[in-house]
């Protein structure tokens, strides 16, 4: 189901702007970004935080790492924060 998000960028000069349609907070970072996104990674590597407001629900927010390179698919699971 396509929603909206929220995508502030993390890097210098980064912006906030928001994502209609994405699947996913990975899918908005991405086209925020322009850059492949994980949900867990080094401190360094933090690139964004994403938010999102599903119907009736508190507002929640994930942070985002670059992807490393040479990384697979798999990512390890990482905890969504409720805000």
């Amino acid at each position: 189901m396509a929603k909206n998000f929220r995508v502030v960028d993390l890097r210098p000069q980064g912006k906030e702007v928001v994502i209609e349609g994405a699947s996913s907070p990975e899918d908005a970072a991405h086209k925020a970004l322009g850059i492949d996104v994980v949900r867990s990674g080094a401190k360094k590597d933090l690139v964004a935080k994403v938010y999102w407001q599903p119907m009736e629900q508190p507002l929640t927010m994930v942070r985002m790492y670059a992807k490393a390179e040479g990384t697979g698919s798999r990512e390890p699971h990482s905890e969504t924060v409720v805000l």
